[in-house]
């Protein structure tokens, strides 16, 4: 027996799968570009044109797009005793960074939100922000013997590895936010321990921690709306290199009780993986629902291991590399150079270390907001042994911001030669349709054909109003036919562009251009994490 997903794409019953080859170092099989739906329902979300999931044949060219780091960074440093890490930090460096963590937008309050921790393995803090750019640290009156005026969580919890995901379905207020934390460990190999998990209904006040099955270090949490499984991202260890573990469940509390058997495995890095002074190595995996795909922040270490680190006081090197899944398992990596990069120069704030925020991004206007973290390390503070509570590679830990063009991770070019993109059969409900693109020096049309290829009268090219500019929501319009006649009935979109680039399309409901797909971390204008 199968279950089909929103897309079309069918998984078996037995999911998981548990066929993975730890072994392997393969890239990933993507079973739904291997056997692709015979038609697409593209209901929820933009469509991006990150694989050929969508496309029947093309002339044009595909393109991966990097976000460019603001030029304000870091926008939150440590500052206070707590960020600077005196007194409740088990070692006392420097940091102010939201280690997976979240950066979210709440539209009720109109703020970025952002839960960070205060010290390296030190406190759950928290900040607010009109703008993403300044943040203010407010008191709150959680703690009564806080270290810190805005410390949201216990001082007996110190915090290493987590996430904070604020549920999009839940009909339980006293759950509308999910914290998954994990505390820290020393050794070579960090010993599995539990972690905790607790719930909230304003990402304030907290319930009573639960614990959770045992797992290493650097452990996170994601929600998967398309299939609304909660997905626990666990810290793997094969032949003393990192890769990734796999829980889901339906309830966020009941899954988190995984014992030693439970998790599967899910992933790793590959011979695709460019290799630095060691083989590469996945450290971490956060990801989060965008319009109608998962994307993942895959962290991947290339070394050198801490011991290294503790000598000259230098951060380790990890970078941050896309992943895109249309099931919420497999992972296509189409593009192996580093998303948000170290920046290896010596006094650099973001020198190594570099590492996802668990919202993966906010959409602010035309643009998707990355927030990321980064240590400059301190070449004064030099330990060498575990124990030790001055570590300076992982001193001097800061958050920073990198932007990117709505929908922009991947886009299909043209240069002065007409080219086109057609679709696979899709199927739709709206009546409206929309593309991100700029054709400022050209122009781009679109004609809708049935299932043989043929145009639909009153659909055709010449037909068609054609765009000519630079939009991230432009509504697409035929002289006199009404994509509304076409409602529910399979049939293929044909884009035809000169001198342009093209990053997504969508049927929309109506004429806003709402796409009703998912937003991350959420943004200004949007009520909740739906576009909708």
């Amino acid at each position: 027996m199968t279950t089909t997903l929103y897309n079309g794409i069918q998984l078996s019953n037995d999911w998981p799968p548990r066929d993975m080859d730890r072994d392997s170092r393969e890239p990933m099989p993507i079973p739904y570009l291997r056997r692709r739906p015979d038609v697409v329902p593209i209901d929820i979300g933009r469509q991006l044109f990150v694989d050929n999931f969508l496309i029947e044949r093309t002339s044009l060219v595909r393109h991966y797009h990097h976000p460019v780091k603001y030029e304000g960074n870091p926008v939150l440093w440590p500052v206070t005793d707590t960020e600077m890490g005196h007194g409740q930090s088990i070692q006392t460096v420097p940091c102010a960074v939201p280690k997976g963590g979240a950066v979210l937008f709440d539209n009720d309050k109109g703020i970025f939100r952002m839960w960070y921790e205060a010290g390296w393995l030190g406190m759950g803090c928290y900040a607010e922000s009109e703008d993403g750019l300044v943040w203010r640290r407010p008191k709150l009156d959680v703690v009564s013997d806080a270290c810190a005026e805005n410390q949201f969580f216990p001082n007996e919890f110190n915090f290493d590895s987590w996430s904070v995901i604020l549920d999009p379905h839940t009909t339980d207020e006293s759950q509308r936010f999910k914290l998954f934390m994990r505390g820290p460990s020393y050794g070579s190999l960090p010993p599995k321990l539990h972690a905790w998990v607790s719930t909230s209904n304003d990402g304030i006040h907290w319930s009573t921690p639960i614990k959770t099955g045992p797992t290493y270090d650097r452990s996170t949490c994601f929600y998967n709306p398309f299939r609304r499984k909660w997905v626990f991202s666990l810290r793997g260890v094969h032949r003393c290199c990192r890769d990734r573990l796999y829980v889901e469940h339906d309830d966020f509390l009941e899954g988190s009780r995984w014992n030693e058997n439970t998790p599967v495995f899910w992933t790793g890095a590959d011979d695709l993986d460019e290799p630095g002074e060691l083989p590469p190595q996945l450290y971490n995996l956060d990801a989060a629902a965008y319009e109608s795909i998962i994307v993942g922040l895959f962290e991947i270490f290339k070394g050198p291991e801490n011991h290294r680190g503790e000598a000259t006081g230098e951060p380790k090197l990890t970078e941050l590399m896309t992943a895109f899944s249309r099931d919420g398992f497999h992972w296509h990596r189409p593009d192996r150079r580093p998303f948000i990069p170290a920046d290896r120069t010596a006094g650099s704030w973001e020198f190594g270390y570099v590492q996802p925020c668990s919202s993966v991004c906010l959409v602010v206007g035309d643009e998707l907001w990355f927030y990321y973290i980064a240590f400059a390390g301190d070449h004064h503070c030099k330990v060498t042994r575990h124990d030790g509570k001055n570590r300076g590679l992982y001193a001097n830990g800061s958050t920073g911001l990198a932007k990117l063009r709505r929908d922009g991770f991947a886009s299909l070019d043209v240069g002065f030669e007409a080219g086109e993109v057609v679709t696979r059969p899709v199927t739709f409900q709206g009546q409206h349709l929309f593309v991100n693109a700029n054709t400022k020096a050209g122009q781009l049309s679109a004609e809708v054909m049935d299932v043989d290829g043929k145009a639909i009268p009153g659909f055709a090219l010449e037909d068609c109003n054609p765009f000519t500019g630079n939009s991230t929501c432009q509504p697409i319009t035929w002289q006199n036919a009404d994509l509304a006649s076409l409602v529910g009935r399979p049939v293929g979109f044909r884009f035809h562009m000169t001198r342009g680039s093209l990053y997504s399309f969508w049927v929309s409901p109506d004429q806003t251009g709402k796409s009703l797909g998912y937003l991350a971390g959420g943004g200004p204008g949007y009520d909740g994490l739906i576009d909708g």
